[in-house]
């Protein structure tokens, strides 16, 4: 008896050929930070709100030099009143960032190109910290031409009173507020509540905070270690003593850490229509 040997049957191929097939590579990191960095500012939700941040620089460093004495015409009060409109605003492009997926349905795409949703929420994360460090760069760069145009119509020597340590702690303040609305996105994951919660979380309890340690001295004693706006107020005082630097490590953890590390975990089991 001899033996036979079988052909694959039409349209099959045998594991040898299978095994050569090339398997598509995935999609790179660059390529989505790129992704994430467009479409932060390719909405029109995005595109208005960086406009509003360069007009409203403009006008801040317009009313300082109209407004302000010659005393007052120093490079803390140009990057002050220019810092203020990002320090509202970008937070609000940090979290639509997120938001956006399940706003505008976009993460059906997103997540079927790229299965693993830990890679893009990171990406998403790496370039909110990178804008808003950019931001701040441009925030006191522009501080810096105002400082120099008043003085020079004021007819002043210009006035250099912040130091580079200050500019690095006040850079981290304004990345720890993005990284606040960037939390808010993954934790709601719904623009217009996330939104409503950062104006609440940045507007509406710092104000009560305050009330609430100047009639009661058991919050008065709690609140640096309890209350994240106050602690990032240090930040934007100058050098931060060891014990300043524990208070805002614990008030950190707190609000941001923990309520971003549970966004992260319903992020990756949510259901995504």
């Amino acid at each position: 008896m001899t033996a036979t040997t079988l052909a694959p049957a039409e349209g099959t191929t045998t594991p040898a050929i299978a095994r050569r097939r090339s398997v598509s590579a995935g999609i790179p990191t660059r390529r989505l930070l790129k992704v994430e960095l467009r479409k932060m500012f390719n909405t029109r939700s995005g595109m208005w709100l960086m406009c509003s941040i360069a007009a409203l620089a403009v006008l801040a460093t317009t009313a300082v030099m109209v407004f302000a004495s010659d005393a007052d015409l120093t490079y803390d009060n140009f990057a002050s009143a220019i810092g203020f409109p990002m320090v509202v605003i970008l937070p609000i492009i940090a979290t639509l960032s997120v938001t956006s997926e399940w706003s505008q349905r976009s993460g059906l795409t997103t997540f079927t190109l790229v299965p693993h949703r830990g890679r893009v929420i990171t990406a998403k994360l790496i370039v909110t910290v990178a804008v808003g460090v950019a931001a701040m760069v441009v925030s006191l760069g522009i501080g810096a031409l105002g400082n120099l145009l008043g003085a020079s119509i004021a007819g002043i020597d210009p006035v250099w009173d912040i130091s580079a340590s200050q500019m690095l702690t006040i850079t981290l303040a304004t990345v720890l507020n993005m990284l606040i609305g960037f939390m808010l996105g993954v934790l709601i994951r719904n623009s217009a509540g996330a939104i409503v919660a950062y104006f609440v979380y940045n507007f509406v309890l710092p104000p009560l905070s305050m009330l609430l340690a100047t009639s009661q001295s058991w919050w008065r004693d709690l609140q640096p270690w309890m209350d994240f706006n106050f602690t990032q107020g240090f930040l934007f005082q100058g050098e931060l003593t060891a014990r300043q630097w524990s208070q805002l490590g614990v008030t950190g953890l707190v609000w941001l850490v923990v309520p971003l590390a549970i966004g992260l975990f319903l992020v990756r089991r949510s259901e995504v229509k």
